[in-house]
């Protein structure tokens, strides 16, 4: 949409246009949806892969432990049994997972459609801002979701799922467990991702600067040590696996909010 179209528009035709976008955005997540849905085997295998005892990350962890000489690192051979206890719960999580992989998917034609209708309204320079934000929020979102399917995951399910307080107690994971872990700690790591664009448009409306963020890095390390001892399991090298790289977009947020609030006073000289 130009320009000249967007000023000649009635609010009658915003929302034409608005309801265009939405049908436009539930379409194209459909389709990747069903895709996923009739594409059982390949969907469930990438999400199963954590509960199985040849993962990547375990392998990579028994080579570390071979190369450190520390055997204990190594998550070793584990066996988790994944049970369903309702009726329909499978038939539910299949329609459930295949639509939020569809979400997923579709994401960055979601972004663009919606970013697409917004752009209007907006100034050159917040389009160019706003283009490079939405990116950055885009890539730091699925790092974490990354990160989560990769390290914070993995090495909750096995911790958890192989704990017991007695040899008497079997564990048998329900899938709604499973799927509903996953699912909370990979929009926990997203979000937690987000915290440098977060501190971005604090700074724009000068409600820190980088001068705070420093001031009370001690604070903030201390407060990271705290979330990721929650989100985590109780074993240190989990916790420390979070907490690193949270503690470098906490450095990394004091090194954009330094570069907002000087673009913010060249502006205000010019």
């Amino acid at each position: 949409m130009d320009d000249a179209k967007e000023k000649n528009m009635t609010f009658w035709d915003h929302l034409e246009e608005l309801r265009n976008v939405i049908f436009r955005i539930a379409l194209f997540a459909s389709v990747f949806a069903v895709l996923a849905f009739v594409n059982k085997k390949i969907l469930f295998d990438i999400i199963f892969a954590p509960q199985r005892s040849d993962f990547i990350t375990y392998r990579a962890l028994c080579q570390l432990a071979d190369w450190v000489k520390i055997p204990s690192i190594c998550p070793g051979d584990f066996h988790v049994d994944l049970i369903s206890i309702n009726l329909s719960s499978q038939f539910v999580v299949h329609m459930s997972v295949a639509f939020y992989a569809g979400l997923i998917i579709a994401s960055p034609y979601i972004i663009y459609q919606l970013f697409g209708f917004i752009k209007p309204a907006l100034y050159e320079n917040e389009r160019k801002y706003s283009t490079r934000t939405l990116v950055a929020a885009f890539l730091l979102f699925f790092c974490g979701i990354l990160l989560n399917y990769y390290a914070i995951f993995p090495l909750s399910f096995r911790f958890l799922g192989t704990y017991q307080v007695s040899e008497i107690v079997e564990n048998k994971i329900t899938l709604s467990s499973y799927i509903s872990t996953f699912t909370m700690l990979s929009i926990a790591m997203g979000a937690v991702f987000e915290i440098p664009i977060l501190a971005y448009f604090m700074a724009k409306i000068g409600l820190i600067n980088s001068g705070h963020l420093k001031k009370y890095r001690r604070h903030a390390f201390v407060i990271i040590l705290i979330i990721a001892a929650i989100i985590t399991p109780a074993d240190l090298f989990s916790m420390f696996l979070l907490a690193i790289p949270m503690y470098m977009l906490y450095e990394l947020s004091i090194v954009v909010v330094n570069k907002a609030i000087k673009a913010k006073k060249r502006k205000l000289t010019e």
